[in-house]
């Protein structure tokens, strides 16, 4: 089953690069996307062999793979209706197709590799196949957020290849970046080398991950692409960076450098979120907007693998909490510009009135992302200010809700200023122009994930609990 979860896309690509109709290759990503969710619930299920070389499917990534399925179907069922309204000829819009297809299998082989190389590679691949999606509407703004994407995320992936080589120095006789091998001897790696290589790493796969202070590209390029794409980028691109982090901070806690790494992962989670909470004020996309609050739930990852204890599972609450509340907010953004035809936060205004499914899609998904009960999210942040507590850190868990509320107030205000109030006479016009691009599939992937959401706050599953469980233990 790994194997077609990784050969499928190939062959799609192949397919769309020789049949280029639009209605065909866009049905190839929607075909792929069936056919991963399902392999992904049968693996879940326990059925087929959970391992090739060099892929497996384990007790930690197995959430993150469930994550990237949803997410990747959503986000399909979504591009159905959206592709219809692109003018663009056949040809593009096969490009496109293919690279979806290249950007889900890397994200994919990233989360599935047992080697930390192959992990180095696809994440690289990650970035060849995005940035070219990320530039696909050819502006001026588009072209300058791919390069930037691209340069930044280039030398995050060079400082990452560093750590990888300082981290092989340390193991000494080991020569194998397996990281079962890798864990088996961690107790008796060079700790100096270990320490220096975490810092590399770090800040390589964090770029990735758009922790700050290497988060640079992640505004521009969320907010430039095309929404589905946007929706990708944030509720999977981002996973599949941290749980590489987690791989590498496993090898410290075996190595007894635990402090060390949490120390780290506190200074660039929080530092975090003091750049969206200064930021966030200061936006005039309601798009870039959703980006910085992309940057606030990775610095919330971040802490909460440096709390360690009950916040490893809240870690994991927050990652499937982000991913489908971030997910819709990016889609119903698509939803917005389609309506509005423009990403300004002061010519939307009115959005309830003008379109209600995606003006009540628009404010739930606020709530959710910005954790308000029942939001799963709200567990999430919970546990963490209560796991700090704990610990006796009332400073930090000041600064913890101080910041979080000050970006709470900063999203709320745009929020309540887009979708409330009324639609001036010129905007109804348009909208009424384009209130055909905005399809039924363009409202229904939100509404599913947002049900999830909101319902995990109430009631997690057993089944789902005992997979976060038996996640925690890869930490």
């Amino acid at each position: 089953m790994i194997s077609t979860l990784l050969i499928f896309p190939i062959i799609a690509c192949i397919l769309t690069l020789l049949i280029k109709n639009r209605k065909f290759n866009t049905f190839l990503v929607s075909l792929y996307a069936v056919v991963h969710f399902v392999i992904t619930v049968l693996l879940t299920l326990g059925y087929g062999e959970k391992s090739v070389p060099y892929f497996a499917v384990d007790n930690t990534n197995l959430i993150f793979l469930i994550i990237l399925s949803l997410v990747f179907l959503m986000v399909a069922v979504y591009n159905a209706g959206y592709v219809k309204n692109f003018e663009f000829p056949d040809k593009k819009i096969s490009h496109y197709s293919f690279m979806i297809l290249i950007f889900v299998l890397s994200m994919t082989g990233t989360l599935l590799s047992t080697d930390l190389g192959l992990a180095w590679v696809l994440v690289e691949a990650t970035t060849l196949s995005s940035a070219y999606l990320i530039y696909f509407n050819k502006t001026k703004h588009s072209i300058e957020a791919a390069w930037k994407y691209v340069f930044i995320c280039s030398i995050g992936i060079a400082l990452a290849f560093v750590g990888i080589i300082l981290l092989n120095i340390s193991t000494g006789a080991v020569n194998s970046l397996s990281f079962a091998e890798l864990y088996s001897h961690a107790s008796h790696f060079d700790l100096n080398w270990l320490k220096i290589a975490f810092v590399f790493m770090l800040f390589g796969f964090g770029a990735k991950m758009g922790l700050a202070p290497i988060h640079f590209w992640l505004p521009d390029a969320h907010s430039e692409a095309p929404s589905p794409i946007s929706a990708l980028l944030s509720a999977c691109l981002l996973n599949s960076a941290f749980l590489v982090i987690v791989r590498v901070f496993k090898i410290l806690d075996i190595a007894g450098c635990a402090d060390y790494a949490r120390l780290m992962l506190f200074v660039m989670g929080f530092l975090s979120l003091f750049v969206t909470a200064v930021f966030v004020y200061h936006i005039k996309n309601y798009k870039r907007m959703l980006a910085y609050s992309s940057i606030e739930n990775m610095g919330i990852l971040a802490i909460g693998t440096a709390l360690g204890g009950a916040a490893f599972y809240a870690v994991i609450l927050h990652l499937i909490g982000h991913s489908l509340a971030k997910a819709s907010f990016f889609l119903t953004s698509g939803n917005v510009l389609e309506l509005y035809g423009t990403k300004r936060i002061k010519s939307v205004n009115g959005l309830i009135k003008a379109d209600g499914k995606t003006g009540w899609l628009w404010v739930c998904s606020f709530l959710a992302i910005c954790a308000f009960p029942t939001s799963v999210l709200f567990i999430s942040e919970f546990l963490m200010i209560k796991q700090m507590i704990i610990e006796h850190k009332f400073v930090l868990c000041a600064l913890f809700v101080i910041l979080l509320t000050i970006i709470l107030y900063g999203l709320g205000r745009v929020v309540v200023k887009t979708a409330f109030g009324n639609v001036s006479d010129d905007k109804a016009k348009v909208i009424e122009e384009n209130r055909h691009k905005v399809s039924v599939c363009m409202y229904i992937p939100q509404f599913v994930m947002l049900l999830i959401v909101f319902v995990l706050g109430v009631y997690i599953p057993p089944f789902l609990n005992n997979i976060i469980k038996l996640a925690v233990g890869g930490f």
